[in-house]
Protein backbone atom coordinates (compact mmCIF):
# COMPACT_ATOMS: atom_id res chain seq x y z
CA UNK A 1 0.00 0.00 0.00
CA UNK A 2 2.95 2.40 0.58
CA UNK A 3 3.84 1.63 -2.51
CA UNK A 4 0.65 2.65 -4.33
CA UNK A 5 0.70 5.87 -1.97
CA UNK A 6 3.78 7.11 -3.03
CA UNK A 7 2.72 6.73 -6.48
CA UNK A 8 0.09 8.46 -6.31
CA UNK A 9 1.90 11.17 -4.83
CA UNK A 10 4.24 11.17 -7.46
CA UNK A 11 2.03 11.35 -10.53
CA UNK A 12 -0.54 14.15 -9.55
CA UNK A 13 1.36 15.35 -6.75
CA UNK A 14 -0.21 14.96 -3.90
CA UNK A 15 -1.26 12.07 -1.33
CA UNK A 16 -4.25 9.88 -2.14
CA UNK A 17 -7.39 10.77 0.77
CA UNK A 18 -8.49 7.05 0.22
CA UNK A 19 -7.42 3.48 -0.48
CA UNK A 20 -9.94 0.63 -1.18
CA UNK A 21 -9.23 -2.80 -1.58
CA UNK A 22 -11.32 -5.68 -3.32
CA UNK A 23 -10.64 -8.88 -3.89
CA UNK A 24 -11.01 -11.55 -6.66
CA UNK A 25 -13.60 -14.22 -7.26
CA UNK A 26 -14.26 -17.31 -8.82
CA UNK A 27 -17.39 -19.87 -9.31
CA UNK A 28 -16.96 -22.76 -7.30
CA UNK A 29 -20.41 -24.04 -8.50
CA UNK A 30 -22.85 -22.85 -10.65
CA UNK A 31 -21.19 -22.17 -14.04
CA UNK A 32 -23.86 -19.65 -16.20
CA UNK A 33 -26.70 -20.33 -13.88
CA UNK A 34 -26.53 -17.00 -13.33
CA UNK A 35 -27.92 -16.57 -17.03
CA UNK A 36 -31.27 -17.57 -15.85
CA UNK A 37 -31.63 -16.11 -12.18
CA UNK A 38 -30.51 -19.36 -11.00
CA UNK A 39 -28.03 -20.21 -7.88
CA UNK A 40 -23.85 -19.92 -7.55
CA UNK A 41 -21.25 -20.29 -5.03
CA UNK A 42 -18.67 -18.22 -5.62
CA UNK A 43 -15.07 -17.52 -3.58
CA UNK A 44 -12.73 -15.14 -3.54
CA UNK A 45 -8.94 -15.34 -3.61
CA UNK A 46 -5.99 -13.40 -2.27
CA UNK A 47 -5.27 -11.81 -5.39
CA UNK A 48 -6.70 -7.98 -4.92
CA UNK A 49 -7.36 -4.56 -6.47
CA UNK A 50 -6.41 -1.21 -4.63
CA UNK A 51 -8.15 1.57 -6.09
CA UNK A 52 -6.63 5.60 -4.74
CA UNK A 53 -8.46 8.36 -4.86
CA UNK A 54 -7.88 12.24 -4.32
CA UNK A 55 -9.96 15.29 -5.09
CA UNK A 56 -9.11 18.03 -7.64
CA UNK A 57 -10.31 21.63 -7.85
CA UNK A 58 -11.64 21.39 -11.13
CA UNK A 59 -13.78 18.62 -13.17
CA UNK A 60 -11.28 16.60 -14.52
CA UNK A 61 -11.04 12.94 -14.29
CA UNK A 62 -7.70 11.52 -14.35
CA UNK A 63 -6.21 8.00 -14.19
CA UNK A 64 -3.21 5.94 -13.58
CA UNK A 65 -2.95 1.98 -13.88
CA UNK A 66 0.25 1.91 -11.81
CA UNK A 67 1.06 -1.84 -12.86
CA UNK A 68 1.07 -0.97 -16.92
CA UNK A 69 2.08 2.67 -16.42
CA UNK A 70 -0.85 4.23 -18.39
CA UNK A 71 -2.51 7.08 -18.34
CA UNK A 72 -6.51 7.65 -19.29
CA UNK A 73 -8.35 11.23 -18.74
CA UNK A 74 -11.55 12.84 -19.13
CA UNK A 75 -13.80 15.09 -17.22
CA UNK A 76 -16.94 14.76 -15.32
CA UNK A 77 -19.65 16.21 -18.62
CA UNK A 78 -17.76 13.59 -21.13
CA UNK A 79 -18.28 10.59 -19.09
CA UNK A 80 -18.86 7.70 -21.47
CA UNK A 81 -17.57 4.27 -22.90
CA UNK A 82 -14.65 4.51 -24.64
CA UNK A 83 -13.22 1.45 -26.24
CA UNK A 84 -9.76 2.47 -26.27
CA UNK A 85 -9.84 3.34 -22.42
CA UNK A 86 -9.90 -0.24 -21.53
CA UNK A 87 -9.56 -0.33 -17.93
CA UNK A 88 -10.44 2.79 -17.15
CA UNK A 89 -13.92 2.02 -18.42
CA UNK A 90 -14.61 0.16 -15.06
CA UNK A 91 -13.66 3.37 -12.77
CA UNK A 92 -15.75 5.11 -15.37
CA UNK A 93 -18.50 2.97 -15.62
CA UNK A 94 -19.16 3.68 -11.93
CA UNK A 95 -18.64 7.20 -11.55
CA UNK A 96 -21.44 7.42 -14.38
CA UNK A 97 -23.59 5.34 -12.22
CA UNK A 98 -23.00 7.19 -8.57
CA UNK A 99 -23.80 10.55 -11.11
CA UNK A 100 -27.03 8.60 -12.38
CA UNK A 101 -28.43 7.92 -8.30
CA UNK A 102 -27.77 11.55 -7.74
CA UNK A 103 -24.71 11.64 -6.05
CA UNK A 104 -22.20 13.55 -7.83
CA UNK A 105 -18.85 14.52 -6.97
CA UNK A 106 -16.30 17.00 -8.14
CA UNK A 107 -12.99 16.02 -10.08
CA UNK A 108 -10.74 13.61 -9.06
CA UNK A 109 -7.13 11.78 -9.54
CA UNK A 110 -7.52 7.73 -9.48
CA UNK A 111 -4.32 5.36 -9.46
CA UNK A 112 -4.82 1.79 -9.43
CA UNK A 113 -3.00 -1.36 -9.01
CA UNK A 114 -3.47 -4.96 -8.64
CA UNK A 115 -2.38 -8.29 -9.06
CA UNK A 116 -5.60 -10.62 -10.00
CA UNK A 117 -5.19 -12.09 -13.57
CA UNK A 118 -6.94 -10.64 -15.74
CA UNK A 119 -9.32 -12.32 -18.22
CA UNK A 120 -9.43 -15.33 -16.84
CA UNK A 121 -12.76 -16.07 -14.89
CA UNK A 122 -11.15 -14.65 -11.56
CA UNK A 123 -13.36 -11.40 -11.34
CA UNK A 124 -10.33 -8.87 -11.86
CA UNK A 125 -13.02 -6.68 -14.11
CA UNK A 126 -15.45 -6.80 -10.82
CA UNK A 127 -12.66 -5.74 -8.24
CA UNK A 128 -11.79 -3.01 -10.04
CA UNK A 129 -15.69 -1.70 -10.11
CA UNK A 130 -16.15 -2.89 -6.40
CA UNK A 131 -13.00 -0.88 -4.99
CA UNK A 132 -13.86 1.67 -6.95
CA UNK A 133 -17.41 2.05 -5.10
CA UNK A 134 -16.36 2.14 -1.65
CA UNK A 135 -13.49 4.47 -2.02
CA UNK A 136 -16.15 6.66 -3.47
CA UNK A 137 -18.80 6.48 -1.21
CA UNK A 138 -16.00 7.08 2.02
CA UNK A 139 -14.77 9.55 0.73
CA UNK A 140 -17.67 11.58 0.21
CA UNK A 141 -19.59 9.60 2.94
CA UNK A 142 -22.13 8.75 0.22
CA UNK A 143 -25.59 7.34 1.64
CA UNK A 144 -25.21 4.18 0.05
CA UNK A 145 -25.46 0.24 1.43
CA UNK A 146 -23.31 -2.13 0.05
CA UNK A 147 -25.61 -4.09 -2.01
CA UNK A 148 -26.25 -0.97 -3.86
CA UNK A 149 -22.16 -0.38 -4.18
CA UNK A 150 -22.22 -3.66 -5.77
CA UNK A 151 -25.27 -3.04 -8.11
CA UNK A 152 -23.16 0.44 -9.64
CA UNK A 153 -20.09 -1.88 -10.08
CA UNK A 154 -22.44 -4.39 -11.88
CA UNK A 155 -23.87 -1.35 -13.96
CA UNK A 156 -20.84 -0.07 -14.78
CA UNK A 157 -20.09 -3.44 -16.77
CA UNK A 158 -23.90 -4.41 -17.85
CA UNK A 159 -25.29 -0.81 -18.81
CA UNK A 160 -22.00 1.99 -19.12
CA UNK A 161 -20.01 -1.06 -21.25
CA UNK A 162 -22.68 -3.06 -22.80
CA UNK A 163 -21.45 -6.59 -21.59
CA UNK A 164 -23.86 -9.34 -20.75
CA UNK A 165 -23.15 -10.21 -17.45
CA UNK A 166 -24.56 -10.69 -13.65
CA UNK A 167 -23.46 -9.75 -10.60
CA UNK A 168 -22.30 -12.20 -8.94
CA UNK A 169 -18.64 -11.59 -9.21
CA UNK A 170 -19.31 -8.14 -7.87
CA UNK A 171 -21.50 -9.80 -4.45
CA UNK A 172 -18.85 -12.06 -3.80
CA UNK A 173 -16.04 -9.44 -4.11
CA UNK A 174 -18.41 -7.47 -1.67
CA UNK A 175 -20.05 -10.09 0.73
CA UNK A 176 -17.71 -13.10 1.16
CA UNK A 177 -15.70 -13.64 4.53
CA UNK A 178 -12.33 -15.33 5.30
CA UNK A 179 -12.36 -18.74 4.32
CA UNK A 180 -15.26 -18.80 3.49
CA UNK A 181 -17.74 -18.98 -0.15
CA UNK A 182 -20.87 -17.06 -0.41
CA UNK A 183 -24.16 -19.12 -2.08
CA UNK A 184 -26.31 -16.84 -3.78
CA UNK A 185 -29.65 -16.71 -5.28
CA UNK A 186 -29.46 -14.64 -8.21
CA UNK A 187 -32.98 -14.00 -8.74
CA UNK A 188 -33.98 -12.69 -5.03
CA UNK A 189 -29.93 -11.66 -3.98
CA UNK A 190 -30.72 -13.97 -0.65
CA UNK A 191 -27.30 -15.40 -0.07
CA UNK A 192 -25.31 -17.52 2.91
CA UNK A 193 -21.73 -17.28 3.52
CA UNK A 194 -20.65 -20.93 4.09
CA UNK A 195 -17.15 -21.66 6.26
CA UNK A 196 -15.07 -23.82 4.13
CA UNK A 197 -14.24 -26.47 6.82
CA UNK A 198 -12.53 -29.47 4.68
CA UNK A 199 -10.00 -30.62 6.72
CA UNK A 200 -6.92 -31.57 4.88
CA UNK A 201 -8.43 -30.49 1.50
CA UNK A 202 -7.73 -26.82 -0.16
CA UNK A 203 -8.66 -25.72 -3.66
CA UNK A 204 -5.96 -25.12 -6.18
CA UNK A 205 -6.35 -22.62 -8.85
CA UNK A 206 -4.77 -23.33 -12.36
CA UNK A 207 -4.36 -21.05 -14.92
CA UNK A 208 -3.98 -22.26 -18.49
CA UNK A 209 -2.35 -19.69 -20.25
CA UNK A 210 -4.06 -20.40 -23.00
CA UNK A 211 -4.47 -17.14 -25.27
CA UNK A 212 -7.48 -14.85 -25.07
CA UNK A 213 -9.25 -14.96 -27.46
CA UNK A 214 -12.88 -12.57 -28.14
CA UNK A 215 -15.69 -14.91 -27.75
CA UNK A 216 -18.32 -12.54 -27.46
CA UNK A 217 -20.37 -14.04 -30.13
CA UNK A 218 -20.18 -17.57 -28.64
CA UNK A 219 -21.51 -16.25 -25.29
CA UNK A 220 -24.51 -13.78 -27.02
CA UNK A 221 -25.05 -17.18 -28.74
CA UNK A 222 -25.58 -19.00 -26.19
CA UNK A 223 -27.68 -16.12 -23.79
CA UNK A 224 -30.02 -15.87 -26.92
CA UNK A 225 -30.76 -19.66 -27.46
CA UNK A 226 -31.74 -20.07 -23.57
CA UNK A 227 -33.24 -16.70 -23.43
CA UNK A 228 -35.46 -18.36 -26.37
CA UNK A 229 -35.82 -21.63 -25.00
CA UNK A 230 -37.27 -20.44 -21.80
CA UNK A 231 -39.81 -18.39 -24.15
CA UNK A 232 -40.69 -21.74 -26.20
CA UNK A 233 -41.28 -23.59 -22.54
CA UNK A 234 -43.09 -20.91 -21.43
CA UNK A 235 -46.94 -21.68 -22.73
CA UNK A 236 -48.43 -20.40 -19.89
CA UNK A 237 -46.43 -18.51 -17.41
CA UNK A 238 -44.22 -16.12 -18.63
CA UNK A 239 -42.26 -15.06 -15.31
CA UNK A 240 -40.79 -18.52 -15.24
CA UNK A 241 -37.29 -19.00 -15.98
CA UNK A 242 -34.89 -22.26 -16.13
CA UNK A 243 -34.22 -22.40 -12.37
CA UNK A 244 -38.15 -23.60 -12.14
CA UNK A 245 -38.01 -26.30 -14.65
CA UNK A 246 -36.83 -29.81 -14.14
CA UNK A 247 -35.27 -32.62 -16.11
CA UNK A 248 -38.39 -34.34 -16.40
CA UNK A 249 -39.89 -31.18 -17.74
CA UNK A 250 -37.46 -31.04 -21.05
CA UNK A 251 -38.04 -34.55 -21.82
CA UNK A 252 -41.77 -33.41 -21.64
CA UNK A 253 -41.01 -31.16 -24.21
CA UNK A 254 -38.62 -32.88 -26.60
CA UNK A 255 -40.51 -32.15 -29.72
CA UNK A 256 -40.49 -27.74 -28.47
CA UNK A 257 -36.35 -27.39 -28.27
CA UNK A 258 -33.82 -28.71 -31.02
CA UNK A 259 -30.70 -30.64 -29.41
CA UNK A 260 -28.28 -27.99 -29.10
CA UNK A 261 -31.10 -25.81 -27.20
CA UNK A 262 -32.06 -28.84 -25.22
CA UNK A 263 -28.29 -29.64 -24.21
CA UNK A 264 -27.66 -25.91 -22.76
CA UNK A 265 -30.81 -25.79 -20.68
CA UNK A 266 -29.86 -29.16 -19.10
CA UNK A 267 -26.85 -28.07 -18.22
CA UNK A 268 -28.60 -25.32 -16.61
CA UNK A 269 -31.31 -27.16 -15.16
CA UNK A 270 -28.80 -29.67 -13.85
CA UNK A 271 -26.14 -26.93 -12.39
CA UNK A 272 -28.45 -25.23 -10.35
CA UNK A 273 -29.27 -28.75 -8.93
CA UNK A 274 -25.68 -29.05 -8.05
CA UNK A 275 -25.01 -25.63 -6.43
CA UNK A 276 -28.07 -26.77 -4.40
CA UNK A 277 -26.57 -30.27 -3.24
CA UNK A 278 -22.81 -28.60 -3.32
CA UNK A 279 -24.05 -25.69 -0.59
CA UNK A 280 -25.04 -28.96 1.87
CA UNK A 281 -21.90 -30.81 0.94
CA UNK A 282 -19.88 -27.99 2.13
CA UNK A 283 -21.80 -26.87 5.31
CA UNK A 284 -21.70 -30.55 6.40
CA UNK A 285 -17.59 -30.34 5.30
CA UNK A 286 -18.21 -33.14 2.63
CA UNK A 287 -15.15 -32.64 0.31
CA UNK A 288 -15.23 -35.98 -1.37
CA UNK A 289 -19.02 -35.40 -2.25
CA UNK A 290 -18.16 -31.58 -2.93
CA UNK A 291 -15.43 -33.21 -5.34
CA UNK A 292 -17.83 -35.26 -7.28
CA UNK A 293 -20.07 -32.60 -8.01
CA UNK A 294 -17.06 -30.75 -9.52
CA UNK A 295 -16.57 -33.26 -11.98
CA UNK A 296 -19.96 -33.47 -13.08
CA UNK A 297 -20.37 -29.89 -13.24
CA UNK A 298 -17.07 -30.00 -15.43
CA UNK A 299 -18.46 -33.14 -18.12
CA UNK A 300 -21.71 -30.97 -18.43
CA UNK A 301 -19.92 -28.39 -19.51
CA UNK A 302 -17.71 -29.82 -21.67
CA UNK A 303 -20.50 -31.88 -23.30
CA UNK A 304 -23.84 -29.94 -22.82
CA UNK A 305 -22.81 -26.06 -22.82
CA UNK A 306 -19.38 -26.89 -25.24
CA UNK A 307 -17.53 -24.31 -23.42
CA UNK A 308 -14.30 -26.13 -22.77
CA UNK A 309 -11.14 -26.70 -24.57
CA UNK A 310 -8.55 -29.76 -24.90
CA UNK A 311 -6.15 -27.26 -22.86
CA UNK A 312 -8.96 -27.05 -19.97
CA UNK A 313 -10.08 -30.78 -20.58
CA UNK A 314 -6.85 -31.77 -19.78
CA UNK A 315 -5.92 -30.04 -16.80
CA UNK A 316 -9.16 -31.03 -15.07
CA UNK A 317 -8.67 -34.70 -16.20
CA UNK A 318 -5.02 -35.24 -14.99
CA UNK A 319 -5.76 -33.55 -11.67
CA UNK A 320 -8.27 -35.61 -11.05
CA UNK A 321 -6.50 -38.61 -11.68
CA UNK A 322 -3.75 -37.81 -8.87
CA UNK A 323 -4.49 -39.50 -5.57
CA UNK A 324 -5.71 -37.04 -2.99
CA UNK A 325 -7.46 -35.29 -5.51
CA UNK A 326 -11.47 -34.82 -4.89
CA UNK A 327 -12.32 -33.50 -8.26
CA UNK A 328 -12.09 -30.84 -10.45
CA UNK A 329 -13.75 -28.22 -13.26
CA UNK A 330 -13.19 -25.29 -15.36
CA UNK A 331 -13.90 -21.99 -14.17
CA UNK A 332 -14.51 -18.67 -16.06
CA UNK A 333 -16.47 -17.92 -19.46
CA UNK A 334 -14.58 -20.81 -21.52
CA UNK A 335 -12.07 -21.78 -23.93
CA UNK A 336 -9.47 -20.85 -22.15
CA UNK A 337 -8.96 -19.56 -18.16
CA UNK A 338 -8.49 -21.48 -15.09
CA UNK A 339 -9.40 -24.73 -13.42
CA UNK A 340 -10.09 -25.25 -9.71
CA UNK A 341 -9.77 -28.61 -8.33
CA UNK A 342 -10.10 -29.83 -4.58
CA UNK A 343 -7.06 -31.46 -3.03
CA UNK A 344 -5.19 -32.24 -0.63
CA UNK A 345 -2.09 -30.17 -0.01
CA UNK A 346 0.23 -33.22 0.46
CA UNK A 347 0.15 -33.68 -3.23
CA UNK A 348 0.84 -30.56 -4.84
CA UNK A 349 4.50 -31.91 -5.81
CA UNK A 350 2.98 -34.40 -7.56
CA UNK A 351 0.21 -31.50 -9.24
CA UNK A 352 3.99 -29.76 -10.22
CA UNK A 353 4.78 -33.25 -12.15
CA UNK A 354 1.51 -33.06 -13.99
CA UNK A 355 1.86 -28.63 -14.96
CA UNK A 356 5.53 -29.83 -16.32
CA UNK A 357 3.74 -32.23 -18.89
CA UNK A 358 1.19 -29.91 -19.80
CA UNK A 359 3.72 -27.48 -20.97
CA UNK A 360 5.46 -29.77 -23.01
CA UNK A 361 2.23 -31.18 -24.30
CA UNK A 362 0.74 -27.87 -25.34
CA UNK A 363 3.37 -25.43 -25.34
CA UNK A 364 1.72 -22.73 -22.52
CA UNK A 365 3.32 -22.23 -19.20
CA UNK A 366 0.56 -23.06 -16.61
CA UNK A 367 0.32 -21.20 -13.09
CA UNK A 368 -1.27 -22.22 -9.63
CA UNK A 369 -1.72 -21.16 -6.42
CA UNK A 370 -3.91 -22.21 -3.11
CA UNK A 371 -6.73 -20.37 -2.61
CA UNK A 372 -7.35 -18.81 0.40
CA UNK A 373 -10.24 -16.50 0.93
CA UNK A 374 -9.10 -13.44 2.15
CA UNK A 375 -11.57 -10.53 4.11
CA UNK A 376 -14.44 -9.08 2.23
CA UNK A 377 -14.14 -5.81 0.27
CA UNK A 378 -13.27 -2.60 2.52
CA UNK A 379 -10.98 0.78 3.37
CA UNK A 380 -8.01 0.23 3.23
CA UNK A 381 -6.45 3.56 4.03
CA UNK A 382 -8.25 6.80 4.80
CA UNK A 383 -6.63 10.28 5.28
CA UNK A 384 -9.32 12.09 7.31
Amino acid sequence: MENLISQHKAEYGTSPEVIAQAPGSFNLMGANTDLCDGYVIQTTIQHTVKVAISRRSDNSLRFYAVDLNERKRTTIANLKYKREDRWANYIKGVMFEFIQQGYPFPGLDVSITGNIPQGVGLGSSAAIGVATAIALQKLFDFELERIQMVQSAYLSESAFMGKKEKLTDQFAAMFNIADSAVYLDVRSLDYANIPLKLGEYIFVVINSNVPIIPITDELEEIITTCQESVEKLNTKNQSVNLRDYSELDLKSNLGILNEYSRRLCLHIIEENKRVLEGKRMLQQSDPLSFGRLMNRSHESMRDNFEVSSPELDWLVKRASELEGCAGSRMIGPGFYGCTVSLMKEGILDSLNERLEEYERIFGFHPEYFVCRAPESAGIVYFNE
